[in-house]
């Protein structure tokens, strides 16, 4: 899961740079000075990685077993500015701990021991 977890986080914050650049340099310039051209090579890219962004969560979602409620959240991110650093870090706790709880809650054996 800690490999589901990596691709999370780097889709985080590529959709999460890409929507502060749309919306604080790319709408401003678009509607405020007329120039149409931040929006219109970045916004096809950031909906590309959305997309993407979308598939790891989903497949995070589906390992960590998440509640509707938190894949609601982590969908979301991507909509709201900011909103993806701070989900990001909330996931990437939670999965942390887990992946944790997991580690030690294994049994260990003494080496030359086999388990069926």
């Amino acid at each position: 899961m800690s490999a589901a977890l990596l691709r999370y986080r780097v889709m985080a914050y590529i959709v999460g740079v890409g929507l502060i650049v749309l919306t604080f340099i790319g709408m401003p310039l678009q509607y405020a000075a007329g120039d149409p051209k931040v929006v219109a090579v970045v916004g096809p890219i950031h909906g590309f990685f959305y997309i993407v962004y979308l598939a790891t969560a989903l497949d995070l979602a589906r390992r960590g077993r998440f509640s509707l409620k938190q894949l609601a959240a982590v969908v979301a991110a991507g909509f709201l500015p900011f909103l993806a650093f701070i989900i990001e870090r909330r996931v990437t706790r939670r999965v942390r701990e887990q992946l944790s709880s997991d580690n030690n809650s294994t049994v260990s054996y003494p080496s030359g021991v086999e388990v069926e």
